[in-house]
């Protein structure tokens, strides 16, 4: 089954799913929602603290970048965390009821697009604060960023599925992922631009096409340079092949996840 028939078909129990993550998510929290901006911010915080105290007066720091890296940073996160516990965490209802497995990870990838999206509001208020202390205001591309969230939503989903499926055969999949997540972060300019590489690839051109080559890299800058007037994406082969792997990531994430999700019921 195609997944847009499967949204069609199965739309109401996907709502509910989306609802019942998002209730519980925070349940018996005072601050409840307040918690899905309070936590990147305050990441966000910890980061420009250090990095300042690592780097000195004497380097600019763009607060603004640091606020959207964190922010799209934690979307991917949260994505990929809940999506792997997915399905292993719904065994009573993969056992009991018939429905395209999918529609769980899908859900919780879903759940963390609400929570983004909230985050977005706050992040669009601090960034345009933020420029106007510096005589600038935000780009008129950012009217393009529903484009890049849909783009990034399909990136986070296809790891969803695919550590979702792989947690059901292997309980050591959370433990890898996490290593992986913690190794990604580094690898990934979430709190520095791509900028502070510029003196590194000087004498080595190589790194930066390597490192365009990460779709994180390509979705954080793009995230940047639509917002942000003076940020300019790096156009190349490199960056442009890193935008192409979620296409591709998807659609084998896809065909595995639909493969596997036959034995779920008698492993779970």
């Amino acid at each position: 089954m195609r997944i847009i028939d499967i949204l069609k078909r199965y739309r109401e129990l996907l709502a509910n799913l989306v609802s019942r993550d998002l209730k519980s998510r925070y349940r018996g929290s005072v601050l409840g929602l307040l918690w899905t901006v309070l936590t990147p911010l305050f990441m966000a915080l910890i980061y420009i603290f250090f990095l300042r105290l690592l780097m000195g007066r004497g380097v600019a720091i763009r607060h603004e970048e640091i606020i959207i890296g964190v922010f799209a940073w934690q979307f991917t996160v949260q994505s990929i965390q809940s999506g792997m516990t997915s399905i292993t965490g719904n065994g009573n209802l993969v056992k009991k009821i018939y429905f395209p497995r999918i529609i769980i990870p899908l859900s919780t990838t879903l759940s963390a697009l609400v929570n983004y999206l909230l985050m977005l509001v706050v992040q669009f208020l601090i960034v345009a604060v933020l420029l106007f202390m510096n005589n600038s205001h935000l780009s008129p591309a950012t009217a393009l960023i529903p484009l890049l969230i849909a783009y990034h939503t399909m990136f986070n989903l296809s790891f969803a599925l695919i550590t979702a499926a792989s947690h059901v055969y292997f309980r050591d999949t959370q433990h890898f992922v996490g290593l992986f997540l913690s190794a990604w972060f580094f690898m990934s300019p979430v709190m520095y631009s791509l900028n502070m590489l510029d003196a590194m690839a000087s004498s080595r051109p190589w790194i930066a096409d390597v490192y365009m080559l990460n779709p994180l890299s390509a979705i954080i800058t793009a995230y940047r340079a639509i917002q942000i007037p003076d940020v300019v994406f790096p156009w190349s082969w490199a960056s442009v092949t890193g935008f192409a792997w979620p296409f591709l990531l998807f659609l084998f994430s896809f065909k595995i996840f639909q493969r596997s999700q036959r034995n779920f019921a008698d492993l779970l």
